[in-house]
């Protein structure tokens, strides 16, 4: 059976990339922070291999920032996560969560600090904003949240050093792991970020003049050009190997950073109020209900879920699957699964919902395959 067909309409924005995409041959799309987004570009497993082998340039315009800039906009964003802010210094990036009054995740997101009392917001699909200036109307805070004119390209993979050094000079490999730095290219104006969502070795090109997009995408491309260059998009192999959580999917209000083991990031009783802070010193006490864990699982490649997929325990159903893949590396299918602590032990067996039929699994440390952060040596 086929999928239905999406009606779109202006509401829907299209990247400064979005031309660049269709040249280069992007074949679909979702709608990502009410934008399009490149989801394939026709053969997602050489896309894969280039990510992990190579060097891969992907549109993530639809990663919007949420600039928070003002006399207080220290003080908001340390209002905003549970994570102290004063521990960053400027041209650094740090992951960070937010939370609702119950602990439950509004959503994660790379923060920048651009300046003392300068931020960006770089949040997984949803309205970041729209929460960031609810919190900041009620706070009295002499506080901005806006919107900038700032569209991410991702440049990921083993040899993105290589084609960064020819964009950048030495500066980009110069740049430590979630370090940054404004800078230019051929006068279009970029941050050059060491931040990605591909567990390689990456950058991201933040451009900040939506009218060059093309350009930027075109200089991207060219100096690639000697390394194969490919244009891809984030693989779901990649990211799971990584264990690199997406929101919507891993990552939900029902879940409280401890439930999916970030609790690793978290500054709990930092000296300034936070919104959710006394629900999360509360399951900081009790731990959490659920946990967010991995799992193997044999038998043909799986097809990817659409929806949330039922775990079992003998014959009652105690979790689900958020998301499952094969992975070509591994060369067995992987899951990331959402079950009561008392079950999320490394070497417990359980079943899950395949789509074809129940198979085992059992639960395993996560990530399967570490990130890579050092850049090497070369010539």
């Amino acid at each position: 059976m086929s999928s239905p067909a999406i009606t779109i309409g202006p509401r829907v924005r299209k990247s400064p990339f979005y031309n660049a995409t269709i040249e280069a041959g992007a074949q679909a799309f979702t709608i990502y922070n009410h934008m399009f987004m490149p989801t394939s570009y026709g053969d997602t497993t050489a896309e894969y291999w280039a990510i992990v082998e190579g060097v891969s340039l992907w549109d993530v315009a639809a990663e919007r920032q949420v600039e928070i800039i003002g006399p207080d906009a220290l003080a908001l964003t340390q209002l905003l996560t549970p994570r102290d802010i004063d521990k960053c210094p400027i041209n650094r990036a740090r992951y960070v969560v937010f939370v609702d009054e119950n602990g439950g995740i509004v959503n994660d997101a790379v923060m920048y600090r651009h300046a003392e009392n300068h931020f960006w917001l770089s949040p997984g699909d949803g309205d970041v904003l729209l929460w960031a200036k609810g919190v900041a109307a009620q706070s009295g805070l002499d506080v901005t949240v806006r919107e900038p004119d700032a569209s991410p390209l991702q440049l990921q993979g083993p040899l993105a050093p290589r084609v960064a050094q020819k964009l950048f000079g030495d500066l980009a490999t110069e740049l430590g792991y979630y370090q940054f730095c404004h800078t230019s290219l051929e006068g279009i104006p970029v941050v050059l970020s060491r931040t990605g969502w591909s567990g390689e070795l990456g950058y991201e090109i933040i451009l900040k003049d939506g009218s060059k997009g093309t350009a930027l995408w075109d200089l991207c491309m060219a100096a690639g050009a000697e390394f194969n260059i490919q244009a891809a998009c984030p693989s779901l192999a990649r990211s799971m190997e990584g264990a690199l959580l997406s929101y919507c999917s891993d990552i939900t209000l029902n879940d409280s950073p401890f439930t999916i083991g970030m609790d690793r990031l978290l500054d709990i009783d930092k000296p300034h109020d936070y919104v959710g802070k006394a629900a999360l010193q509360a399951i900081a006490k009790t731990g959490p209900e659920r946990r967010l864990v991995g799992a193997n699982f044999g038998g043909e490649p799986v097809t990817p879920n659409q929806h949330f997929m039922d775990v079992k325990f003998g014959d009652d159903v105690i979790g689900h699957v958020t998301r499952y893949c094969w992975s070509p590396r591994l060369e067995h299918n992987i899951a990331l699964i959402n079950v009561p602590t008392a079950f999320a032990a490394t070497g417990t067996t359980l079943s899950l919902d395949a789509g074809d039929g129940w198979r085992e699994a059992e639960v395993v440390d996560i990530p399967w395959i570490p990130a890579e952060k050092v850049i090497p040596a070369f010539d």
